[in-house]
């Protein structure tokens, strides 16, 4: 792979015009490249080729930060739940939480269920057609109001994320500035290669390239290690390999500790778990195994030991439960105060809205069952 290559306007001012460089970028030849490869390479989705709005807005607000491979089976055990809007605007916030557990971020959840709620009460149900009037409702911002105006409505307006903008910066030479001027510019740069048209009949041109253009730099055009001789704009790209980026924040490390309590009452099990309080600012009305104070498990052995991440902080977790019957110093260490504890039956915690830590862990220790995704049966010949 050659190195990464920047103009001499570039390197001297990175956010300077540098309009003769940049004139040579055909933008109708870069659309008809892209196109191409992208009608040929695509990934089969659940959410594209939909002609549900509702489908369109869901997707979008559940890629936000998420992988695509993670959101696919939450997507379609949502829609299960919750098919339709009206549905969704129904269902109480608990519900809506518990089915989106596992996803984390769940101030998306609580989001797009008040705004099921406004625009089922306020609008019959339908979403705004327009970039601009979806960026008035709640937990709607500029890249998902683009996104679904484009790709559910046909609207000739441009998105920019994260791998939209890493295809932007290679194909012009640019490093990364997290500044005003150089949002500006890649912004700039994704509106002029927009096609102009809005959708047809048959083809939605405007979704189709945003869908590419994501594609592009999902499955091509990586942050590290590119697939550049698989792109199909290769033949216009300044760069060809990796980008000058800034540089990332640490990730930081914590330790945590929680405790798995079980009893049995007749035939069956019950495992103790903690509510957080509803204003609290992380996972608010979650419930989550009861947290110990790392002093209180000194010396002892864990059940499990995994990792979690949350944003920006790893945490390096530790399970423990109590040696025997009258083993009772991790129950009284529970800082927590009993009114927050609760008895749950463990056949009723795929029901219940459990952070996404709490899932992997009764999971892994068998406590809850694991929902593996259905796949369609094979034909027999």
């Amino acid at each position: 792979m050659t190195s990464p290559v920047e103009s001499p306007s570039a390197v001297e001012d990175p956010m300077q015009d540098s309009s003769s460089a940049e004139a040579k970028l055909d933008a109708a030849l870069f659309r008809r490249k892209l196109m191409s490869w992208y009608r040929s390479h695509a990934r089969e989705l659940p959410w594209r080729g939909v002609s549900d709005p509702y489908r369109t807005w869901l997707s979008e607000v559940m890629l936000q930060q998420t992988r695509v491979a993670a959101v696919v089976e939450h997507y379609e055990r949502f829609l299960r739940r919750f098919p339709t809007m009206l549905a969704l605007a129904l269902a109480p916030e608990s519900e809506v939480l518990a089915t989106w557990s596992g996803l984390g971020y769940y101030r998306r959840a609580r989001l797009l269920h008040k705004t099921a709620q406004f625009l089922t009460r306020e609008r019959g149900g339908v979403l705004p057609s327009t970039a601009a009037e979806l960026r008035t409702l709640p937990g709607i911002g500029e890249y998902t109001s683009a996104a679904v105006a484009s790709i559910a409505f046909g609207e000739s307006i441009a998105v920019v994320d994260g791998n939209v903008e890493r295809v932007l910066l290679r194909l012009t030479g640019r490093p990364e500035t997290k500044t005003a001027a150089g949002r500006a510019f890649v912004q700039k740069k994704a509106t002029e290669l927009m096609p102009k048209r809005r959708a047809g009949e048959r083809i939605n041109i405007a979704g189709d390239h945003n869908q590419a253009m994501m594609e592009l730099g999902a499955t091509i055009c990586l942050p590290r290690a590119p697939l550049c001789l698989h792109c199909p704009a290769f033949s216009m790209c300044k760069t060809r390999g990796e980008h000058t980026t800034s540089p990332r924040a640490a990730q930081l490390s914590r330790q945590a500790a929680y405790l798995l309590s079980l009893r049995k009452r007749g035939t069956v099990t019950e495992v103790l778990l903690e509510l957080r309080a509803e204003d609290v600012s992380l996972m608010p009305g979650m419930y989550e195994l009861p947290p110990l104070p790392l002093d209180a498990v000194q010396g002892r052995e864990p059940l499990l030991r995994l990792r979690h991440a949350i944003t920006n902080t790893n945490y390096y977790v530790q399970i423990f439960a109590a040696h025997g019957p009258d083993d009772n110093g991790l129950r009284r260490a529970i800082p927590a105060s009993s009114a927050d504890l609760h008895w749950v039956l463990t056949k009723r915690l795929g029901s219940l809205p459990l952070t996404g830590l709490a899932r992997k862990a009764l999971q892994r220790l068998d406590v809850m069952a694991v929902n593996l995704p259905t796949l369609p049966a094979e034909p027999f010949d």
